[in-house]
């Protein structure tokens, strides 16, 4: 059985390594402080800052795990070292809304990464399947909820993210 992997930009591997680091140096330390004065207040069992200390530190410890198997299974591309102009992962891809004629740049980042207000979508977007593998000139056509989209590929560019 193949191992899970989980695509991803350097950056976007250092930006999981950095948060993770936050909860195990200052956000854990600060909990088990938070539970340690909760439990000074006496009784635990209608102590609500004894309950909320430690669903907190719950909640702390579930995204601990969670970044360590990101990290741990991360699969670092880096976009500045890809030599392709089709469209894949890393890619910064300029496109054309043919009814609106917005153009519209998405980076095509990991899971983890993806931030749609900032134009980074996860490759396991439907905008981004729907893109993978196109080139310059070749136009998409998107069902959407609201109706048919048509996007049209300006530009592909591999830069660091």
């Amino acid at each position: 059985m193949a191992e899970e992997t989980f695509p991803m930009t350097p950056a976007g591997l250092e930006r999981l390594r950095v948060e993770l680091k936050r909860i195990k140096e200052v956000e854990r330390p600060d909990n088990v402080r938070e539970i340690e004065t909760a439990r000074e207040h006496g009784d635990l069992r209608e102590n609500a800052e004894y309950h909320a200390a430690k669903e907190r530190q719950g909640n702390l410890e579930g995204r601990l795990r969670y970044l360590e198997y990101r990290i741990a299974h991360a699969e670092v591309i880096d976009p500045a070292t890809m030599k392709t102009d089709r469209i894949a992962f890393g890619a910064t891809v300029t496109v054309l809304d043919v009814d609106t004629d917005d153009e519209i740049v998405y980076a095509i980042v990991g899971e983890d990464e993806a931030d749609a207000d900032q134009g980074r979508l996860s490759i396991f977007s439907p905008i981004v399947r729907a893109l993978i593998g196109k080139v310059e000139g070749d136009a998409v056509t998107l069902h959407l909820p609201k109706g048919a989209r048509e996007l049209e590929v300006v530009r592909v560019e591999y830069k660091a993210l």
